[in-house]
């Protein structure tokens, strides 16, 4: 039988503190600041506009930083940077032509569980009487709020001063308890606008059904109990909501070894003596995938059970073996448990001091500390540098991968600690490495971003290292130079000219910003060299740019491609 289980007082995430005082003599503009520093946001990324530009104002006086971007979609990708390790972030863009430039990054970091505020001045009400053709208006003033009330979690448009402050707290409320992004639009006559009553905040926290807490409990630790050869999934959740020395605590007590999900990768150090490796199926290394699938139970605990995921839908778990906890469900085998928070659920499995059988671990990934030998004349290959790179990681580094081979590839990097690697491994949005460089050296200075992008995406969002120069930041930002869309050219063989690009010289992308360094390498011997080089050199960013064979890619894309080729004809 499990020990008694108490629902914890604790949210899953920060919420204001209870008990405050009535607010009064505030504008609506100061009172949205000091509920974004409340909850943690000390950096705004964004582009100004007229609509916007009284928030701005308001925001350059305040204790928070803002982050001029080149473009409103980097601003979203490098708030969603900061997000994942800050923990919340908060981007402030004008209307429409802002905004609505904003949709995909947001979308992103809806379906990825990144808490991202989306702050958006628009028309003054004055403005809108008579229902004007004002500049940036796309069919009706409603147009920008109805398309972000179906990317966010929960969106306000403060029209009413009256309701206005309760209306920011329900939106950065359900941004810090679900881990999604919220909306917030403001009037540019409201911005200064004081609410004539006194407004008092109320606190709200979810909390568990503490009988269905208790059942849940009992059932997953019989389950447990009974395993011979169980394993805990861990995917992103546990990142999000900062329950990274929960799950230590339920594995290490009980002898459980952790594997993790693709978008949950670095979710604990991938050298923990319990660490598998990763699972996504078929996708994955051949001992993981038996390790995990040979198990007789699968804890998967804030994991997205998404076709990247699960290797495009190859993966082999028996749901009558599984206990699948997350923020938003829980169930155990067949039967399903509902408003049990994510946080009892674990505290409770921790309290019951579960123990497992002790089992042997596959071999790790070599991470080539000691066996990597340089071979400096032979032409650079992706595996090659990924290797290169194991020998060269440590725990003051933060790994971006992005989209593409890239992000496959750095499957087999050994992340030291946790929340060290940033993919956008669900989404896979081109684009978000670069400007989430920026996000995360913004959020952790004491961080040094390994960004790893390819030719193709870097074309989409690079000039974002723009800001990265100007702010004397100095991530090692490497180019995977192939020519073309690797990815998709694995994905379907054939000379398409679609998936070809122009050729840039990458490297004297540092002529054009007046800073930083480029090097330009084509053999092991040169990658090395420029590596050490931009390790050395802390006064601006570096660029790498590694020339590839055309066909070059890794294992894991080539095994992505077997499997989604016969779905794209």
């Amino acid at each position: 039988m499990s020990p008694a289980i108490e629902p914890s007082s604790a949210s899953l995430a920060p919420t204001r503190p209870p008990h405050r005082s009535p607010v009064s003599g505030k504008s609506i503009g100061e009172y949205l600041i000091a509920r974004l520093l409340e909850c943690g946001v000390r950096d705004v990324f964004g582009v100004p506009g007229d609509y916007v530009l009284s928030l701005f104002m308001m925001l350059d006086k305040s204790p928070i930083r803002v982050v001029g971007c080149t473009r409103e979609d980097c601003a979203g990708f490098a708030a969603d940077g900061y997000a994942r390790i800050n923990g919340i972030g908060a981007v402030c863009v004008t209307y429409c032509v802002g905004g609505l430039s904003l949709c995909n990054s947001i979308a992103g970091a809806y379906a990825e569980k990144s808490a991202v505020v989306v702050i958006t001045g628009s028309p003054g009400l004055r403005e809108r009487v008579n229902n004007p053709l004002l500049h940036h208006k796309v069919k009706d003033f409603r147009t920008q709020y109805d398309v972000f009330r179906r990317l966010t979690v929960a969106a306000a448009d403060l029209v009413d001063p009256a309701t206005a402050f309760r209306e920011i707290d329900r939106v950065l409320d359900a941004v810090l308890r679900y881990r999604r992004p919220g909306y917030i639009e403001v009037p540019r006559d409201l911005v200064h606008a004081i609410p004539e009553t006194a407004y008092t905040p109320s606190s709200t926290r979810p909390a568990s059904d503490p009988e269905a807490l208790a059942e849940a409990v009992a059932e997953a630790v019989r389950r447990i109990s009974a395993a011979r050869r169980p394993v805990i999934i861990a995917g992103v959740e546990i990142h999000r909501f900062g329950l990274q020395d929960r799950l230590l605590a339920l594995a290490e007590g009980a002898g459980i070894p952790i594997a993790s999900t693709l978008l949950g990768k670095s979710v604990i150090s991938e050298r923990h003596p319990l660490f598998v490796g990763i699972y996504e199926g078929a996708m994955g290394r051949a001992e993981v995938t038996r390790f995990v699938e040979e198990s007789d139970l699968v804890l998967l605990l804030g994991a997205f059970m998404s076709d990247i995921n699960l290797g495009i839908f190859t993966a082999n778990l028996d749901p009558g073996k599984c206990i699948y906890a997350t923020t938003e469900q829980l169930r155990i085998s067949h039967h399903h448990f509902h408003n049990v928070v994510m946080c009892d659920f674990l505290e409770g499995l921790i309290a019951a001091r579960l123990r497992a059988p002790e089992r042997p671990l596959p071999p790790r990934v070599p991470e080539h500390a000691a066996t990597f030998q340089l071979c400096p004349t032979q032409p650079i290959t992706l595996q090659r540098l990924i290797a290169r790179l194991n020998q060269f990681l440590d725990e003051s580094m933060v790994v971006i991968a992005e989209t593409g081979d890239a992000l496959f590839a750095a499957t087999d990097l050994v992340i030291h600690q946790h929340t060290e690697y940033l993919a956008p491994a669900y989404y896979t949005s081109m684009g978000f490495a670069v400007p989430a460089a920026l996000g995360a050296m913004v959020a952790r200075p004491d961080l040094r971003p390994i960004v790893l992008v390819g030719d193709g995406a870097f074309q989409m969002t690079g000039m974002e290292l723009s800001t990265i120069v100007r702010r004397k930041l100095c991530p090692i930002v490497i180019v995977l130079d192939n020519g073309g869309y690797g990815t998709e050219r694995q994905l379907h063989r054939g000379a398409y000219e679609f998936n070809e690009i122009l050729p840039w010289q990458y490297h004297r992308l540092p002529e054009v910003f007046g800073g930083g360094t480029g090097c330009e390498v084509r053999t092991e011997g040169e990658f090395d060299e420029a590596l050490r080089a931009a390790w050395m050199d802390r006064s601006g960013m570096s660029l790498i740019h590694v020339h590839l064979d055309r066909d070059d890619c890794s294992e894991a894309l080539k095994r992505l491609a077997d499997r989604l080729g016969t779905k794209i004809g």
